[in-house]
């Protein structure tokens, strides 16, 4: 898990995290840096793991869109 920031947008790079660690990982995120939406997930090409991390902000009620193929954009908590 790797976060930074690029172009002024907070961001959470999940290659290399085990799926079983996805949805704490992302919760954490977002609650965390919730004052800085929109927010960026980096799922990679993993439809496993875009589905995991679209299922927690579902269940999270966090207002997300996918903007293209494999990252995840926060835009309201």
């Amino acid at each position: 898990m790797n976060v930074f920031e690029e172009r002024g947008i907070t961001t959470l790079d999940l290659h290399g995290v085990k799926h079983y660690e996805v949805f704490d990982l992302t919760h954490e995120f977002v609650l965390r840096h919730q004052d800085k939406t929109p927010l960026i997930i980096i799922c990679g090409n993993s439809v496993k793991m875009i589905e995991l991390v679209s299922k927690c902000c579902k269940k999270m009620d966090f207002t997300f869109s996918e903007p293209r193929f494999g990252i995840i954009r926060i835009e309201r908590v």
